[in-house]
């Protein structure tokens, strides 16, 4: 796969979000899907965020997803400069657990949409595949791969508990 042109584009504001954001690559790499990450502030970084952004589209990019925390701008930095699918993952937070995060990402302006997943871990492997799912529309690979993880989620839930 490392040879393969990346379709997800995975976004977090500083390296102390990777541990997360992480379980969005090692998931979208489980289902066969080309990605990349990258560090890119908001904040801290705007005109790397623009030229990555600006350019995203025309690299063959198809769903960008964007791991925030505290003002969690980065989601809506993202949506706004480009017509590409964001998906946001609040980071969990020192003060409010995450939840500043969460509220930033869904109380964007009407035009401006953000796609917003569950604090830490869990949204974070729900974004890769909220994104298998919206790429598997038009990609029958990728559709079968995401059936392929869906069943075997189903298949290692025990029916009796074990001692």
């Amino acid at each position: 796969m490392a040879e393969e042109k990346p379709i997800v584009g995975i976004l977090m504001g500083s390296q102390s979000d990777w541990p997360i954001m992480q379980h969005t690559h090692d998931t979208l790499n489980k289902l066969g899907i080309a990605n990349e990450a990258k560090i890119i502030s908001a904040h801290r970084t705007p005109d790397r965020l623009s030229e990555y952004v600006g350019a995203a589209k025309k690299n063959g990019l198809k769903v960008l997803i964007c791991g925030a925390g505290m003002s969690a701008a980065l989601p809506g930095a993202v949506a706004a400069l480009t017509p590409l699918p964001v998906l946001g993952v609040p980071m969990d937070g020192k003060v409010l657990g995450g939840l500043d995060a969460i509220l930033s990402m869904v109380q964007m302006p009407a035009g401006i949409p953000v796609g917003t997943l569950a604090v830490g871990r869990s949204g974070a492997i729900n974004a890769a595949i909220l994104a298998a799912s919206i790429l598997g529309l038009g990609d029958d690979t990728i559709s079968d791969a995401l059936d392929r993880f869906r069943a075997e989620q189903t298949a290692a839930v025990t029916e009796i508990p074990e001692d």
